[in-house]
């Protein structure tokens, strides 16, 4: 990860993670300030004016984002898959105009999910309808990240005998965009509901990808946001460990400092492990991505699993180590225990990784 990409974040975000956490919301025109610098989407080809990192330091620069606020790196990942779903799926005029977009000011958020339709893709409900030049699209979603911040929503949804994805500008006739009110983390993410009433756009705006099985459209950007959660996971655990580490020295009890009492180091060592095997799992999984290889999904499922785990067991770590510094919701380590929480639960569960994992296993000759 370029050195200049950390200064630049860190300089931005400054001492402010706790306030945006607290208000729920992060400013509008520092987005737009990310984006327009290619920050939010680090990924995008040099071709299309973004700054061209390949997986392996796209992810480490992911993973120092989110040691700093989880909420941005939230918003990081949805304007990469919203990126990379364009990339993949768009055309050579879509491709051009969209992915400029998202390198210049714009935002935009991904539209999977559905009251009824977490990881169940056969129960979408939402419907793209072919009418003349354009397309007609119903339907709603539930807890969009960044749909709050998102000049575009890239709708997922059923076509004809297959799936579209559609390009949708937020401010559209018959587009409702509802904040969840109280997430439990990433809580100036931008999580928001949103309802689709017979909102029509020009059909230009359908990606490439049109008719395709709507359970390879998902999980073909499902694996960019799984990664990059994955990543972010890795940040959760560096500020944890950082945070319990300088604690565990400069806090005495006893007669001498906290880290010395055996109990505590045990807590310490496991941080360190946590982080170690997750920074592994996602390195590997980023090396597969890079060189195109054919088991690079399974390994970012199991990046995914294995550093959302080892995030929320470390965190839970962290908390215990600080006490009842750490208890305090304007702690550091308090909002990445609550974070890494929703980490076991995004793009992809916990319990949907085994299974897709046990799947890997079961098929294999």
């Amino acid at each position: 990860m370029p050195d200049r990409l950390a200064a630049e974040v860190t300089e931005l975000v400054g001492d402010q993670a706790d306030h945006w956490d607290r208000s729920g919301l992060i400013p509008h025109e520092l987005l737009r300030e990310m984006s327009g610098r290619g920050l939010l989407c680090a990924q995008v080809p040099e071709e299309y004016g973004g700054l061209g990192l390949d997986n392996a330091r796209g992810g480490e620069f992911t993973a120092h984002v989110g040691s700093l606020c989880s909420s941005l790196r939230s918003v990081m990942t949805s304007q990469g898959m919203a990126a990379w779903a364009i990339q993949r799926l768009g055309d050579a005029e879509q491709r051009t105009g969209l992915l400029d977009g998202l390198v210049q000011g714009r935002l935009a958020a991904v539209g999977f999910s559905e009251a009824d339709a977490g990881s169940d893709i056969s129960s979408m409900r939402t419907t793209v309808r072919r009418d003349g030049d354009h397309v007609v699209v119903n339907g709603a979603k539930t807890w969009i990240t960044a749909a709050l911040y998102a000049d575009d929503l890239v709708i997922f949804g059923r076509y004809e005998d297959g799936g579209a994805v559609v390009v949708i500008p937020a401010d559209t006739p018959g587009v409702t965009i509802e904040r969840v009110p109280d997430p439990l983390g990433c809580r100036a993410a931008g999580h928001s509901h949103i309802r689709l009433d017979d909102v029509r756009v020009p059909a230009q705006r359908v990606l490439g990808g049109a008719g395709m099985p709507l359970p390879l459209l998902i999980t073909l950007v499902l694996a960019y946001g799984r990664m990059s959660v994955a990543w972010g996971c890795v940040g959760i655990l560096r500020a944890c460990l950082a945070a319990a580490g300088a604690h565990a020295r400069s806090r005495r009890q006893f007669g001498k400092p906290l880290g010395e009492h055996q109990l505590v180091g045990r807590h310490l060592a496991q941080l360190l492990v946590s982080e170690q095997v997750a920074t592994r799992a996602c390195e590997h999984a980023s090396a597969l991505w890079d060189a195109n290889a054919s088991d690079a999904v399974t390994a970012t499922v199991l990046a995914k699993h294995v550093s959302a785990t080892q995030a929320a067991q470390g965190a839970a770590s962290a908390v215990q180590v600080l006490a009842s510094a750490g208890a305090d919701n304007s702690c550091l380590v308090a909002r990445a225990y609550r974070d890494a929480k929703l980490m076991e639960i995004i793009e992809g569960s916990n319990e949907l990784c085994q299974v897709m994992l046990a799947e890997h296993v079961l098929s294999r000759s």
